[in-house]
């Protein structure tokens, strides 16, 4: 009979195995508007955004990264760096999104 310590390494080493598979989190474009507007990701997640407008857009951090995102296309970025993530289209300025990166 295993120990609960040996229990636990053992789940540990299970977890450590197989880590989280990471998801594409999908933010739709339309009508000048990012929707949904807050997102929950986890580091080495995909988010990718989906251009229905007839504009051109970014996702732009200040100070940080910046995506493209033609119109009618999609366009994506790993998140890379878990915390808060204020981020908006540089064309259109009131267009604003939140991303929430967990670890």
């Amino acid at each position: 009979m295993l120990s609960k310590r040996h229990l636990w390494i053992a789940a540990a080493l299970v977890a450590a195995a197989f880590p989280a598979q990471a998801e594409t989190i999908q933010v739709t474009i339309e009508k000048l508007v990012f929707s949904p507007a807050e997102v929950n990701a986890k580091v080495g997640d995909t988010i990718e955004w989906i251009n229905k407008d007839v504009f051109v857009h970014t996702a732009t951090v200040k100070g940080g990264w910046e995506v493209m995102i033609p119109s009618k296309k999609s366009a994506s970025t790993v998140m890379e760096t878990a915390g808060p993530v204020e981020y908006y289209c540089r064309f259109h300025p009131n267009m604003k999104g939140r991303l929430t990166v967990s670890p």
